[in-house]
C-alpha cells in the first residue's frame, strides 16, 4: 500500500477546507449550527466514498 507524503496530506487537508469554504460562502445562510456543520461534513465524507 502506498503511503501519502506529508505534502500530499497537507494538500488533501487544504482541499477539504477549501471545499467547505465554498459550501459556506455559496450557501444562502450566514450562520450555521453545529449540527448543520456536522451534517455537511457527513455529506462530504459520504460523497468522497462513492
Amino acid at each position: 500500500m502506498d503511503k501519502m507524503t506529508d505534502k500530499e496530506r497537507q494538500d488533501t487537508k487544504m482541499a477539504m477546507l477549501y471545499e467547505l469554504r465554498l459550501i459556506f460562502a455559496n450557501g444562502e445562510k450566514k450562520e450555521y449550527t453545529t449540527e448543520e456543520i456536522v451534517e455537511l461534513l457527513d455529506k462530504i465524507a459520504m460523497a468522497k466514498e462513492q
